[in-house]
């Protein structure tokens, strides 16, 4: 097959929003494909013309002829897209070719029944800091997928941050839990900034601190053995400022409320994948 080992051939990205452009960057800067090796069709031009001018990879009007004459297929459409996407191109695709779906809540089942017997199929998960290299990506092996499938997308994936393989059945709970977790990480910064803007402090200042302690705690997560309650306990002094905020969170119930809303995007990714019946 064309997609076997560790080489990686001709890639195609069908959609090409904002994680396509965070894989296509990741790719490319991380020297695992090169940008002529790489391209993207879409409806929207003017996005594609970005990704060309940006990064130099190819642009392609056709979505069939993309799929011809491409490898390693992203399917990297809105979920609402995928049915229609798959009717037209389904027919395109071969056994010597592999499709790698980063549609959120698209089962490889689902997939599979759009495009000839013996597609592989390799469904992932990525998350936006993969735009920086930066991202948190599971993968899981769909019907026809084998070991060199996997290898293979993998290899390509890492580019864009840290590979985990799952059993698709976890796909939605990475889904709540890294996917959607970026938004939560976010919405934190937002709301410690303005909370350092009503005690005092210019909005400037703030945001400076607010984006500098979650990047500093982040890093303390990645690059110590220590778990997120250790380093949580080394911050905070009995009697001292962290107790008594923490306290007041733990009054709040805050970490039942967040395991809740955890739950509710987990629960929606399933409405998704339940929506389209394989």
């Amino acid at each position: 097959m064309a997609v076997s080992g560790n080489k990686i051939n001709k890639i195609g990205f069908l959609g090409a929003g904002n994680m396509a452009e965070a894989l296509i960057s990741g790719l490319i800067s991380s020297g695992v494909a090169r940008a002529g090796n790489i391209a993207a069709a879409d409806i929207c031009v003017p996005r594609l013309m970005l990704l060309k001018k940006k990064y130099g990879v190819r642009t392609v009007s056709d979505n069939r002829l993309l799929v011809g004459e491409s490898d390693i297929v992203f399917l990297a459409v809105k979920p609402k897209d995928v049915e229609k996407l798959l009717s037209e191109t389904g027919a395109s695709f071969t056994p010597s070719k592999l499709i790698v779906s980063i549609a959120a809540g698209i089962t490889s089942a689902f997939i599979e029944k759009f495009v000839p017997k013996n597609v592989a199929v390799v469904r992932s998960m990525p998350n936006t800091p993969a735009l920086l290299g930066k991202g948190a990506i599971a993968i899981s092996a769909g019907r026809y997928a084998r070991a060199g499938h996997l290898k293979l997308a993998h290899k390509a994936l890492s580019a864009a941050g840290l590979v985990v393989r799952l059993e698709e059945k976890m796909i939605n709970a990475v889904t709540a839990v890294s996917g959607s977790g970026p938004a939560y990480v976010f919405y934190i910064a937002e709301a410690l900034e303005n909370a350092a803007v009503e005690i005092g402090l210019d909005r400037a200042t703030a945001a400076l601190l607010a984006r500098q302690t979650i990047y500093g705690a982040g890093a303390m997560l990645v690059q110590t053995q220590d778990g997120p309650d250790v380093l949580r306990k080394k911050v905070t002094s009995p009697g001292g400022t962290t107790e008594a905020a923490v306290m007041f969170l733990e009054k709040k119930r805050f970490a039942d409320v967040f395991k809740q809303a955890v739950r509710k995007a987990f629960e929606k990714a399933g409405q998704l994948s339940g929506q389209r019946r394989e």
